[in-house]
């Protein structure tokens, strides 16, 4: 009974998940290799080792008092000067701004902002990760060591790990992981700036050995963990993609734009005045305007007929009116005025 209640309640649910579009594109965590875990897993415990080995003061700092007494830039001082402009290809900036050059063309060519928003998000995890233990440890370099044989801790220092060595192999390291064709090389080119670096901080004496193999393992964590942030990535790139195509169309359509589209008699009388400019919505005609009818003269009144002239009548005559065909000669000024005086003298005068 059980069983057929289940289903039946099964066949009465609404398949509401099932039947529901997806609205957009769903970015999912990637599933990592056994490999890929094991990486990781190794890499975390053997920077939690290095941390340990520092904040107990075992055999570890030893080596890091012995390195550092032995000064090898004293025993090789030739190298010295070479050595202190190559350790910049290991420094944020000089060595972000070389890589990032690169990557604007990647960009560029692929037409994606996927190779620039991937280094942004190491740097922004080597930062946070690094940045975390440098100021937890607050340990002090090997030239401003006070007591000999000390881990050198919570002095207010900023030597561990290296960041200088953490740099190089997530920044040069970049490369290989965003290569398509030479991801060998890139691996190869990585793995020898990150080693180099590190050796070279040793050399100068900038940094204990301790230093240096956390910032190898810091670095490291960065780019095993990168994968991990590609929703991010790819729905960063998303965004920015739709905004870039926003606003070229907008720019087509100001280059489109004329000043006089705004007077246009389309727009007066509703008719559309010549073709439509590609990328322009034609227009609405609007309604045209009702024009009053002019109105329509009147046809004139006929004149009223005359009487018929008959026996003993005589013709009506208009007075001051020209016969028919006759041709009216203008008088001069003034001689109406001087006959009606002269006609009114020669007269009695009524009463």
């Amino acid at each position: 009974m059980r069983n057929q209640r289940n289903e039946v309640a099964l066949l009465e649910r609404p398949q509401t998940t099932a039947t529901r579009q997806p609205t957009g594109r769903e970015h999912r965590w990637p599933p990592l290799s056994r490999a890929h875990k094991a990486l990781i897993a190794s890499t975390a415990a053997f920077y939690l080792a290095v941390i340990i080995a520092v904040l107990t003061t075992s055999r570890l700092v030893a080596v890091d008092w012995s390195v550092m007494m032995f000064k090898p830039y004293q025993h090789w001082p030739g190298i010295q000067q070479f050595m202190n402009i190559y350790v910049i290809a290991g420094q944020r900036g000089p060595s972000a701004i070389v890589v990032s050059a690169w990557l604007t063309w990647r960009c560029w060519r692929t037409r994606s902002w996927r190779p620039l928003l991937a280094l942004g998000v190491a740097l922004v995890l080597l930062n946070m990760s690094v940045g975390a233990v440098k100021i937890g440890m607050g340990r002090l370099g090997p030239h401003y060591a006070h007591v000999a044989g000390s881990s050198e801790l919570f002095l207010g220092g900023g030597i561990f790990p290296s960041g200088h060595t953490a740099n190089a192999v997530v920044t040069w390291g970049i490369l290989a992981y965003l290569a398509s064709r030479w991801r060998r090389f890139g691996g190869v080119v990585a793995g020898f700036m990150g080693v180099t670096i590190g050796l070279t901080t040793l050399y100068l004496g900038t940094h204990w050995v301790s230093d240096v193999l956390a910032g190898w393992a810091a670095g490291a964590l960065v780019l095993l963990a990168l994968p991990l942030f590609e929703p991010v990535i790819v729905s960063a790139d998303e965004r920015m993609q739709a905004a870039w195509a926003d606003r070229q169309a907008l720019a087509a359509r100001l280059r489109a734009f004329r000043p006089a589209d705004l007077f246009r008699p389309s727009d007066l009388f509703g008719a559309t005045a010549g073709p439509v400019a590609p990328g322009r919505k034609a227009p609405v005609a609007a309604p045209a305007r009702a024009v009053a009818a002019a109105p329509v003269p009147r046809p004139a009144r006929a004149a009223t007929a005359a009487p018929a002239a008959g026996k003993g009548t005589r013709p009506a005559v208009v007075r001051g009116a020209a016969p028919a065909g006759a041709t009216r000669v203008p008088r001069p000024a003034g001689a109406t005025g001087a006959r009606a005086t002269a006609g009114r003298a020669g007269k009695p005068p009524r009463g």
